[in-house]
Parts: structure tokens; C-alpha cells; sequence
């Protein structure tokens, strides 16, 4: 091998090097900034990796809110068709935050099994349900088990 052949070939090796190296550090940034979405039903089935932080969708159950004035902690039920999950929100809910509406939320679980939200969002007029929430309100036969007063707005999802 010529001493040009060999410095060619080093070249292309550490473009080679250079690139994996920037492929699997885009790759890992990637993979730490994914939200995934679970179902009530999906957490309790334990199906969310502990220590994750994601997002839940699903209708705050009716009786189920509780406010603590003094330090602004609101626990809830959020449930879907087959389950509910407790969840605890620290701080200011949004105006249009009510029982019986699909909401999302993100945050992690802590270790018995609440929701532990750092964000609350509600839908943003009372026909709009985003398209999450709207399929997590499905059964195993794909019914719909949402009340009849919300209906998915398919198209604000576009």
C-alpha cells in the first residue's frame, strides 16, 4: 500500500468514525426528548417504564378533584374506558379545567403508582377533545365510551 493509498484510507476512516459519532449523539438526544402517551388503563396495567416522564390523556372523573388551598396541590382521577389513575398537580390548573373533561397531562409516577403531573393541559373550547384522549376513550371493541357531549373535533387535529 502507497503512502497516499494509506492516508486516503485514514481519511475515510475517521469521516467514517466522525459520522457514527454524530449519528449516535443525535440518535440519544432524540430519544431522551420523546414524550409517549399511555392510557390510564395502560399504567395501571404497568406498562410505563418507571422513572420515564411521558404524557396521560384521559377525562377527569366526575367527584374525584380535591384542592388544597394552602399549598395549591390538586389530586384527581384520570380515567379511561377500563381505569383511572390518580394524579397530583402542583400549582395553577387552566381556566378550562373541569371534572368530566379530557385533559393531558406531563409528568412521571412516583413510586405507588400516582401521576405526579408538572403540566396540565385542557382542551381549549368545550367541543374540542385532542385525538389522544379522543382514542384513549376507546374500548378493546373500539367503541367510544366518552360522554356524547364530547365529541372528537378531527379537525382541529389537522
Amino acid at each position: 500500500m502507497t503512502r497516499t493509498r494509506r492516508r486516503r484510507l485514514m481519511l475515510v476512516g475517521g469521516l467514517f468514525v466522525g459520522l457514527a459519532a454524530a449519528v449516535a449523539l443525535a440518535l440519544t438526544a432524540f430519544s431522551q426528548n420523546l414524550l409517549y402517551f399511555y392510557q390510564p388503563s395502560e399504567i395501571v396495567a404497568g406498562k410505563v417504564p418507571p422513572d420515564t416522564r411521558f404524557r396521560i390523556g384521559g377525562l377527569v372523573e366526575n367527584g374525584s378533584v380535591q384542592r388544597n388551598h394552602s399549598d395549591l396541590i390538586v389530586r384527581f382521577k384520570l380515567a379511561d374506558c377500563e381505569a383511572s389513575v390518580p394524579v397530583q398537580f402542583k400549582g395553577t390548573l387552566p381556566d378550562l379545567f373541569r371534572e368530566g373533561q379530557g385533559i393531558v397531562a406531563y409528568g412521571k409516577l412516583d413510586g405507588r403508582g400516582a401521576f405526579v403531573a408538572d403540566e396540565v393541559l385542557a382542551k381549549h373550547d368545550e367541543n374540542y377533545m385532542s385525538p389522544d384522549v379522543a382514542e384513549a376513550m376507546k374500548d378493546k371493541q373500539g367503541v367510544s365510551c366518552m360522554p356524547t357531549n364530547m365529541k372528537p373535533d378531527m379537525q382541529a387535529a389537522r
